[in-house]
């Protein structure tokens, strides 16, 4: 016995394609009844079970189609998130640049601020300490000159000369 629709189908056509012409007719034939009829029970019959198949195949056809579906959302929800994760990080990247940048600027900025400091502070207490040491260098000059008078009053000229200190000629 046949199996499939089809093949059932193929034995109905072969057993009609077959019969013998009735008389006087070209498109009417004669057909043995309990066969073609045995032949239809069986397409009958045949078809819940190809209609099963049939669900099952297109059922299962659903179930993948949703799957790939789910798992292609799934990815898609996942590239996204990655992409928003990667925004993110390239934005705090971006940022700590930027304060990087504004931290460095600043240092750089306290740099030569505190280098004109030290250079006007230098400036000033080389200014300030060479003012002292001309004062103290006339205040000496000075004194000299006072020294030698009050020597050359004491003593006769011959000795003072030989016995005073001359930082011009002594060095």
């Amino acid at each position: 016995m046949a199996s499939g629709v089809n093949e059932l189908l193929d034995m109905l056509f072969d057993m009609i394609d077959e019969a013998k012409n009735m008389a006087f007719s070209s498109d009417k034939c004669v057909v043995e009844r309990d066969k073609a009829l045995d032949l239809i029970d069986e397409i009958r019959g045949a078809f819940p079970m190809e209609l099963a198949e049939a669900k099952k195949l297109l059922a299962a056809r659903s179930d993948y189609l949703a799957s790939a579906k789910r798992e292609g959302d799934l990815i898609i929800q996942q590239a996204e998130e990655k992409a928003k994760q990667m925004l993110a990080e390239d934005e705090l990247l971006a940022q700590a640049k930027q304060r990087g940048a504004a931290l460095v600027r600043q240092a750089e900025d306290r740099s030569a601020e505190l280098m004109r400091a030290a250079n006007a502070y230098c400036e000033d207490a080389l200014r300030r300490t060479e003012e002292a040491v001309a004062e103290a260098y006339d205040e000496i000059k000075k004194s000299r000159t006072r020294f030698r008078s009050a020597a050359a009053g004491a003593a006769p000229q011959s000795q003072v000369q030989s016995q005073v200190f001359d930082a011009e000629t002594d060095g």
